[in-house]
């Protein structure tokens, strides 16, 4: 296959998604949806919208789809019915083929945002408080491990994003991700990024792989995007070993939910470790679970919860600190955090 040049790749795709084309160059545009020719949405300011855009036919959707695929190398045989890639200027892009795709071409363009959201601006936004962006900042200095949870599309890596800003300059931080999404403006940051094995199923590099990299590399703190696998274990006992603040996040729907979710991901590590053992690293490493939401297309923190100890019979508990109050829709402080007396 033919790799094409950057230049002559973006040339091309710029005049085979030219009906998108404003969407792409719209700073409040965070995803494009392409369902088929004839449907196309997007999340703009953290809502959800159906535009009136069209494109020609669907040959114009197919011939950007194997546009994007020659740039990364992908063969559309009759074998290939998805596949992800990521474009010159950073937006991710996730193409599912007929006949999976019953409409048509499906292509979902997740856009790399050229500037980042600090906590300030998501208080501005409604999706934190003040006083909940102060408590996160003291948990922060503090070096409390947290985990950002949430269903897709609530916003976690907007919010680690935000929350890593608040790390000391003069920290060493790794950060370890599938694709490159946070953008930290300390000095001392390491960016690792996974790699896919080649057509011949070689020269993969996973998370888990990078997080042994990372625990030789002398870091303060560890950001992992997103957790997904047995790189859960490892992360816990990083967590556990004397990287104070670090962070991650995952999909789950509730704080409890999030410590169980991590639980059942350390166990596809295949290490054989007792229940019992791994619950009390699970509720001993994270300190703090942000909850995120999305409440009528918005984007907001529903809780922030303390991580306790076990009970007797080794379940998981937690203290709400803030809960999203649904009546007059906004954060509130239910509770106070046991470190937050501590000097």
């Amino acid at each position: 296959m033919t790799v094409i040049s950057e230049s002559v790749f973006e040339a091309a795709l710029a005049f085979f998604l030219a009906p998108v084309g404003e969407l792409m160059a719209d700073e409040s545009v965070r995803e494009v949806m392409i369902n088929g020719p004839d449907q196309v949405y997007v999340e703009e300011n953290g809502e959800l919208r159906l535009t009136d855009i069209r494109f020609e036919d669907e040959d114009q959707l197919h011939s950007a789809v194997r546009n994007i695929a020659q740039y990364v190398g992908v063969h559309l045989k009759d074998h290939v019915s998805r596949f992800d890639a990521r474009l010159p200027a950073g937006h991710r892009v996730h193409v599912v083929l007929p006949p999976v795709s019953r409409q048509g071409v499906s292509v979902t363009i997740r856009k790399h945002s050229k500037s980042s959201f600090g906590l300030d601006q998501l208080v501005k936004l409604g999706a934190l408080s003040e006083e909940s962006t102060s408590f996160l900042r003291t948990a922060i200095e503090k070096e409390k491990n947290l985990v950002v949870a949430g269903g897709t599309g609530t916003g976690k890596t907007t919010f680690i994003n935000a929350m890593s800003a608040l790390i000391p300059n003069d920290e060493r931080i790794v950060t370890i991700e599938d694709a490159a999404e946070l953008q930290l403006e300390q000095e001392h940051v390491v960016s690792l990024e996974t790699r896919a094995p080649d057509r011949h199923g070689i020269g993969a590099v996973t998370i888990r792989d990078l997080l042994h990299s990372s625990l030789r590399m002398r870091p303060d703190r560890i950001i992992v995007g997103e957790c997904r696998g047995g790189e859960a274990l490892d992360l816990l006992q990083a967590m556990n070993t004397g990287h104070g603040g670090s962070m991650s996040t995952v999909h789950a729907n509730s704080p409890i939910e999030t410590l169980r979710r991590l639980e059942t991901l350390a166990l596809f590590s295949g290490e054989e470790i007792p229940l019992r053992f791994l619950r009390a690293q699970v509720a001993s490493a994270i300190q703090l679970v942000v909850q995120l939401q999305r409440l009528g297309g918005k984007r907001s923190v529903a809780a922030i919860s303390e991580v306790l100890p076990l009970t007797d019979d080794g379940e998981y508990r937690v203290r709400d600190i803030f809960l999203f109050d649904y009546q007059e829709k906004r954060l509130e402080r239910v509770a106070s955090a046991g470190f937050e007396s501590m000097a």
